[in-house]
């Protein structure tokens, strides 16, 4: 089992079943939550996710499933947390397990609504988990990709730099390359961030704005990222690795990604609610866009991108409208 013990995966989604996928690469067996028993009988049976990249096949000899997060958490010696984050706190809320000796890897891309924090600073401030036992999985990372087996450059990020060393080493393979970082408040918040540039993007493309424009937004989503992250975390990073800037255009730019689809309902007409429904899947920039308005009330950061989106969400202004004044404010 290599450094990091007993390997758990908390979630059912797309990127948990992805994540799955490169852990039994590297590992004979895994430990695996979802809430749904109904959902863990029909993977047993039917060999795969019945829900999600149903396309990607399972030994299920080598998986441990439960719906008892409690049982998982008591099992494992390093959890890879993929639950969206609207849902995290309830999950969490059944725990009667400490944590705080876990080596927890949060692979959520989103930030803890009610709280506003992203979530390691919630299994920090929360549940006491030490920073040097709490990572982040970032890059430019579509399930669906990864799912195929394509080339996928991951950072993994950890104040202690051995233990993201160890945790790159398993997930690495002939389809994933990894690095290690010690910015993990900077690859959660770019990380929050590129979903709510990605609706941005989308709306943009559903009002027939074309690629020129695109690479505009995107260029100044990166400048709006950098002059966040050098307030909330001041620390060395270069804003153009793929973990920031990598992910924002791989979000920004394709069609696997949920925001962008999103954004582009919302830019050709569809009410917030019924993008929604039709999507059948969060779209984690839309709490996300709330969370980091939020944030910035206190830290007052020029972010014109993210007032947009806000004002297009959550104010119900006029997308072609809101998106006109951004333009204006573009050089």
């Amino acid at each position: 089992m290599g450094n990091c013990g007993t390997i758990a995966i908390m979630g059912g989604g797309s990127w948990a079943t992805a994540i799955a996928k490169m852990m039994l690469e590297r590992n004979d067996s895994i430990h695996w939550y979802m809430r749904r028993e109904d959902r863990i009988e029909e993977f047993r049976r039917l060999g795969h996710n019945p829900a999600y990249l149903t396309s990607v096949h399972f030994d299920v000899n080598r998986i441990h499933f439960s719906a008892d997060i409690n049982k998982i958490v008591e099992e494992a010696d390093t959890l890879i947390f993929v639950t969206p984050s609207p849902y995290l706190k309830s999950h969490l809320k059944k725990l009667k397990t400490r944590l705080r000796d876990k080596f927890i890897v949060t692979a959520i891309k989103g930030i803890v609504p009610d709280e506003n924090l992203v979530c390691s600073e919630y299994f920090h401030q929360v549940y006491s988990v030490p920073d040097e036992n709490l990572a982040v999985l970032g890059g430019p990372s579509h399930a669906e990709e990864v799912a195929l087996g394509r080339l996928t450059y991951l950072t993994v990020g950890c104040a202690d730099l051995e233990k993201a060393q160890n945790f790159a080493d398993m997930i690495s393979s002939e389809y994933v390359k990894t690095k290690i970082s010690d910015d993990v408040i900077g690859i959660e918040y770019a990380s929050v961030l590129k979903n709510v540039y990605a609706i941005a993007a989308g709306i943009c493309n559903g009002l027939k704005y074309g690629d020129n424009f695109q690479s505009v937004i995107m260029s100044n989503a990166a400048q709006e990222m950098n002059r966040f992250l050098k307030i909330v975390h001041p620390i060395e990073r270069n804003i153009i690795d793929s973990v920031y800037l990598g992910d924002l255009l791989v979000t920004g730019y394709s069609n696997f990604s949920r925001n962008r689809v999103f954004g582009s309902m919302i830019g050709k007409g569809y009410s917030v609610k019924s993008a929604q429904i039709e999507m059948e899947m969060i779209a984690e920039g839309y709490y996300g866009t709330k969370c980091m308005k939020d944030i910035n009330k206190c830290l007052h950061v020029n972010m014109p991108i993210l007032d947009a989106v806000y004002n297009i969400l959550y104010e119900r202004i006029s997308p072609s409208i809101e998106i006109k004044l951004l333009t204006d404010s573009f050089r």
